[in-house]
């Protein structure tokens, strides 16, 4: 019910996507003069139009500036205002990983909010982050499909332009709104620190508070996901009932499956968005349906032992939700890079985290605001290249040729992905093995707390969570330490960047080309057939670059309890 709704209304919500990236009137077009005042005092001409280097070289500036202003602030954090619970500052490693994930709409958290951050942070640095990253992404996202329509020209419009359009029409109302919803059900909104409280038990107990409505509301808006506490969604704070769980879980939905109808409104092609959205509901229920099953059933060995499990694995999941409703949020926040989680998905079971990881290894299933059609766009280029040698045609797409450059971006772009991952865990597991008692600030002896299988999996999870720009984690992982917050914060940067600057750059060169007459001959990508098509090579190159690596981990513990 709740994902048809959400599909329902990102289709509504695509045609408000395509006019705001087209320039024409819309409900929030009385915003103008507050985008107009911000163009102004900032010394930017909104209508000079940008090439590809231009528009990316925007991105990357602003992003760098981001970057450095996040990691001082973190830094001194401990001595600025806003901070009623006495929270020291960030070590500079873990400065560093913060700042890099929040920047790259990961949120990737290596501490616990309500510890880790002070008011001032969670607001003026992470929040912040939260909405302009989200914003870049929608930026980009735009740029791409600017330069997919363009006909011989070279410009995919103005990135700030198209950046600040994204968070007063797109992602500010919606996230008002959300707010609004969370304040009503009791999430809190409010600056007094911790507060006691006497358990039924007569025990005394001290509870974290903060501004939290509106960080949970740009949190899955934006498809960041990091919580405002250490325990994310299923901290009764941040999801107090049924009803907010549907709320969020729509919430974090809405935009990516709104900018996957929005390609097909802006490209004049409804039935490519049509088809693209059934790829990627294919894919997800893929992964959906084999995790409720699992997690529905329970443990096999408790049912061995005989212990009755009425409601399925339990372990690691509230009560006010169940496995059904977490299994679905947890498939949810791994193939659209959201990252928050409402259940420990350490505790699931293992064909359950072996689906979570796929989600995050394709990396192509409606994936994070605007990013992941950036994503998908790889895979679609490919299978247009490889369907056009299968029938002897020059690869072209929306009339448009591809060449040998566009094919040796996207393919860089499509390795890059395994090889962060692969790499990274081949890199921790080495270590683990080689140096167990090595001087870091945590010995590698003690990352994990469990071993065999299930360990290795803690590992792989990690980096594939860091390369996705997801954020989630197998929380059974010391990850605040010297190793986790620098190798995981190179991951994330290249994980982030490389895959928007190929698509935009391979869009902008695609711009400059003239379009080429469809006729009889031309490769139709607006059909089941190419769909099919996309879907195998999404398979072949995504998902079976990965089945080695699940094999050691979540398949073989799966096989060892079944």
């Amino acid at each position: 019910m709740i994902f048809a709704v959400t599909v329902l209304a990102g289709l509504l919500f695509g045609k408000h996507i395509s006019n705001v990236f087209e320039g024409k009137k819309d409900i929030l077009g009385f915003l103008a003069p507050l985008e107009n005042f911000l163009f102004r005092i900032s010394g930017i001409d909104p209508g000079k139009q940008m090439n590809w280097k231009q528009f990316l070289k925007a991105l990357m500036t602003i992003n760098f500036v981001w970057f450095v202003y996040a990691f001082v602030i973190l830094m001194i954090q401990g001595s600025l205002p806003l901070n009623p619970d006495g929270n020291p500052s960030m070590t500079p490693d873990l400065a560093f990983n913060t700042a890099i994930s929040f920047l790259v709409n990961c949120n990737l958290q290596h501490y616990s909010g309500e510890t880790g951050a002070t008011y001032f942070s969670q607001i003026f640095v992470l929040m912040f982050l939260q909405f302009v990253s989200a914003a870049t992404g929608i930026a980009a996202f735009a740029g791409l499909l600017r330069g997919l329509r363009e006909d011989g020209g070279n410009s995919l419009g103005n990135f700030y332009d198209l950046f600040v359009k994204s968070l007063t029409r797109i992602l500010l109302p919606l996230c008002i709104a959300v707010a609004g919803l969370l304040l009503i059900r009791g999430v809190p909104m409010t600056f007094d620190g911790k507060f006691g409280i006497t358990t039924v038990e007569g025990n005394e107990q001290v509870i974290s508070q903060g501004p939290v409505a509106a960080f949970m509301a740009i949190k899955h808006l934006g498809t960041n996901g990091g919580g405002f506490f250490g325990a994310n969604a299923s901290h009764p704070l941040e999801n107090p009932d049924p009803l907010t769980n549907a709320i969020l879980l729509f919430s974090q939905v809405l935009i990516p499956v709104g900018c996957v109808f929005a390609s097909g409104y802006y490209l004049r092609r409804k039935k490519l968005g049509y088809v693209v959205f059934g790829v990627m509901t294919v894919g997800f229920l893929l992964l959906f349906i084999p995790t409720v099953i699992s997690e529905v059933n329970g443990n096999p060995k408790l049912n061995e032992l005989g212990i009755a499990q009425p409601l399925g694995n339990m372990e690691g999941k509230e009560v006010r939700f169940g496995p059904a409703t977490s299994a679905y949020w947890s498939i949810v926040t791994t193939i659209i890079s959201t990252g928050s989680v409402n259940s420990m998905h350490d505790s699931f079971m293992p064909l359950s985290g072996a689906m979570q990881m796929l989600g995050m290894m394709t990396n192509a299933f409606y994936g994070g605001v605007g990013v992941g059609m950036l994503n998908y766009f790889i895979f679609l280029l490919i299978a247009v290249f490889v369907s056009g040698l299968m029938i002897g045609r020059t690869p072209e797409f929306l009339g448009k040729k591809i060449g040998i450059r566009e094919m040796k971006i996207a393919t860089i772009v499509a390795l890059l992905h395994p090889l962060l991952i692969l790499g990274g865990t081949a890199v921790a597991s080495y270590i683990f093995v080689n140096f167990p008692e090595a001087a870091w600030k945590v010995k590698p002896s003690s990352w994990l707390n469990n071993p065999g299988f299930h360990g290795f999996s803690e590992m792989l999870y990690e980096f594939t969570s860091a390369a996705a720009n997801n954020g989630s984690g197998f929380e059974g992982l010391a990850d605040n330490n010297f190793f986790w917050n620098y190798s995981t914060g190179i991951v994330l940067l290249l994980g982030r960047f490389i895959p928007i600057i190929g698509p935009v750059a391979i869009a902008g060169l695609l711009g400059m080309k003239q379009r080429i007459p469809e006729s009889s001959g031309s490769l139709k990508t607006e059909n089941i057939t190419f769909g099919i098509m996309t879907f195998a090579v999404i398979v072949i190159i995504a998902a079976l670059s990965f089945f080695p690596a699940l094999a050691l981990g979540p398949v073989a513990e799966f096989l060892s309890i079944n």
